[in-house]
C-alpha cells in the first residue's frame, strides 16, 4: 500500500523524502509518555441532570456559583510544615480562601503553568534529564514527515505566497526545527512561511529560539509578538501567549502535537446522585484529597454538551467521565480562523475515538506518580476526546471538515516514512542505523520492540497505535494526504 502511495506523491513530494542526510548526532531515544488507562464501556450518561437547553443554556451564555455548603472546610491552621513548595502552599491558600475545594481542572492549571511554581515554566521538562520524551525527541523523521504534510498542504491550498505556520505547545522546537532541516530546498514553500509559537513558557521560548537558529531580538516575553529570522529557510518568527494573538487574514497551516493532552480537565464520578465533578480539598492533616461536589458545577454545562454526542450505551458502564472545556474552547478558535482564513490543522495525540473515562496521570522522570504528590515536580496529562473535537467542530463552522482519527502508524505510514528510513540507512553510521531502526519502532510500532538485544529497561515501546491523528481543514482544500 505505501509504496502505491508513495507512486502517486508529487515530485516534490518525493524530494523531500530523499532530500537530507541524517543529523550528525541522532536525537536520543528514552521511553516517552506512556499511559496506561483501562476503559470500561458504557453508562447512563446523565443520570439526574435535567437534558433540555432551559436548564442548561449554553456555557458562553451563562455563569453558575458553586454551593459550597456540603463541602468539608478546612480547619484555619492546614497549613503544615514550612517544607511546602511556594506552590504547594499557594494552592492551600486557594482552597482557604474559597472556603472549599477547587476543580481537577484549576489545580492542573496551576501545577502546570503557574507563573512562578509551573512545571512547564521555568525548565526543559523534555528529553533524557527531563521527565518524558515526545515524538520529536524520539527521531529526526518525526518532524520531516510532519514537513512533508505541511507542503503536501500548502500545494492542495494552491501554494499560497503568504501562509502562516503555527505551532502549539513547541517544547523544545525539535519538531518545527527538524521540519525546516527537510524543507530548506524549497524556496517557494519557504520565502512564504510566517512561523508563529503559541508558547506560554520563557524558559521554552529561549531554547525555541536556539533550535530554529534564529537571530534578531531574543524570544522573550518582553519581545512578545516581534519577529526574528529563522537562519534555516529566512522565515520570520514569533512568539505568542496564546492562539488567538497570532496574526489573522492570511491562510494558516496548525500543528499541535501533544498539546491537547496539557489542558486542564475537570472529572466527573458517578454517585448516588448521579453524576458529581471531582474536586480537591486540604484534609485535617494537611494533605490534599479528592471530594466530591453534591450539587452541580459550572463544567455541569460541558458533561450535558458533551452527553448530546454520545450514545447512551456507549457510556452506561463508565464510573467515571473527563471533559476538557479548554480543548473544546480552543477547537472553536481554531475551526473560526480555519474556516474564514482557509488552510488546515493537524492534532496528533494519545487519546480516543470516543467519550474518555479516568486518565488523568502524572509522570516525573519517566515515572508514574501519584497526581497529589508533590504538586509542580510531574508532569499531568490526560487522553484527548477525538469524538468531542470532531462534534465540535462539525458544529461551529460549515465551512470545514474533519478528517481522521486514524493511528500515528498509518499516518506517518502513508506519508512515505518507511522509504525516508530506507533513504537515511544509505548514509549513516552503524550507531545512527541503530538509532534510526529504534526511533522508527517507538513512532510506527506497537509494544516492544521484537529485535531488541539491549537492557530489558530500555526496550523501545512502539506507540504507532497508541496516538491518533486527526485533520481539521477548509472545505476549499478537499481531503488532505493521507486521509
Amino acid at each position: 500500500m505505501l509504496r502505491r502511495v508513495a507512486a502517486q506523491a508529487s515530485t516534490h513530494y518525493r524530494r523531500l523524502l530523499t532530500a537530507s542526510s541524517p543529523t550528525s548526532t541522532p536525537h536520543v531515544h528514552f521511553p516517552f509518555r506512556q499511559c496506561s488507562t483501562s476503559y470500561t464501556s458504557n453508562s447512563n450518561f446523565v443520570e439526574h441532570l435535567e437534558d433540555s437547553d432551559s436548564t442548561f443554556p449554553s456555557p458562553s451564555s451563562t455563569k453558575i456559583s458553586i454551593d459550597r455548603s456540603g463541602l468539608h472546610n478546612p480547619s484555619e491552621h492546614f497549613h503544615g510544615p514550612t517544607s511546602d513548595s511556594e506552590l504547594v502552599k499557594h494552592l492551600k491558600g486557594i482552597i482557604k480562601f474559597r472556603g472549599g475545594p477547587i476543580t481537577v481542572a484549576e489545580y492542573m492549571e496551576e501545577v502546570l503553568t503557574n507563573p512562578k511554581a509551573g512545571f512547564y515554566i521555568n525548565r526543559d521538562v523534555f528529553g533524557a534529564q527531563g521527565d518524558f520524551v515526545t515524538s520529536p525527541e524520539v527521531s529526526q523523521i518525526f518532524g520531516e514527515m510532519i514537513g512533508v504534510w505541511v507542503m503536501c498542504v500548502w500545494e492542495q491550498m494552491g501554494r499560497p505566497n503568504k501562509v502562516n505556520l503555527v505551532e502549539l505547545g513547541p517544547g523544545r522546537g525539535t519538531l518545527l526545527a527538524d521540519l525546516l532541516r527537510g524543507v530548506s530546498k524549497f524556496k517557494n514553500f519557504t520565502e512564504s512561511v510566517r512561523i508563529h509559537m503559541v508558547e506560554c513558557s520563557p524558559a521554552l521560548r529561549k531554547v525555541q529560539y536556539q533550535s530554529l537558529k534564529c537571530e534578531g531580538e531574543d524570544g522573550g516575553d518582553e519581545n512578545e509578538g516581534k519577529q526574528v529570522v529563522s537562519t534555516m529557510t529566512c522565515s520570520p518568527v514569533s512568539w505568542h501567549a496564546t492562539m488567538e494573538e497570532v496574526p489573522a487574514g492570511l491562510p494558516t497551516i496548525i500543528i499541535a502535537h501533544e498539546f491537547y493532552d496539557a489542558l486542564p480537565v475537570h472529572q466527573f464520578q458517578r454517585a448516588s446522585n448521579g453524576w458529581c465533578e471531582k474536586m480537591i480539598d486540604v484534609d485535617e492533616n494537611s494533605l490534599f484529597r479528592f471530594v466530591l461536589s453534591p450539587r452541580p458545577t459550572p463544567a455541569t454545562l460541558y458533561l450535558v454538551k458533551r452527553s448530546k454526542w454520545t450514545e447512551t450505551e456507549e457510556t452506561a458502564k463508565l464510573s467515571h467521565i473527563e471533559i476538557c472545556p479548554k480543548a473544546m474552547d480552543l477547537t472553536q478558535t481554531i475551526v473560526k480562523r480555519i474556516g474564514s482564513d482557509g488552510g488546515a490543522a493537524l492534532i496528533i495525540d494519545y487519546g480516543l475515538n470516543g467519550i474518555v473515562s479516568d486518565s488523568l496521570q502524572a509522570i516525573r522522570k519517566h515515572k508514574f506518580v501519584n497526581i497529589l504528590d508533590n504538586p509542580g515536580s510531574a508532569d499531568l496529562s490526560a487522553y484527548v476526546d477525538f469524538a468531542a473535537v470532531r462534534h465540535l467542530a462539525e458544529e461551529v463552522s460549515e465551512n470545514v471538515t474533519v478528517h481522521g482519527p486514524i493511528t500515528q502508524s498509518q499516518f506517518l505510514g502513508a506519508l512515505g516514512i518507511n522509504f525516508r528510513v530506507e533513504a537515511l540507512l544509505e548514509n549513516c553510521t552503524d550507531e545512527q542505523a541503530d538509532s534510526l531502526r529504534t526511533g522508527y519502532w517507538r513512532l510506527v510500532g506497537e509494544g516492544e520492540a521484537p529485535f531488541w538485544e539491549g537492557p530489558d529497561e530500555h526496550t523501545p515501546i512502539g506507540m504507532g497505535t497508541r496516538y491518533l491523528a486527526m485533520a481539521i481543514v477548509n472545505k476549499e482544500i478537499g481531503v488532505p494526504v493521507p486521509f
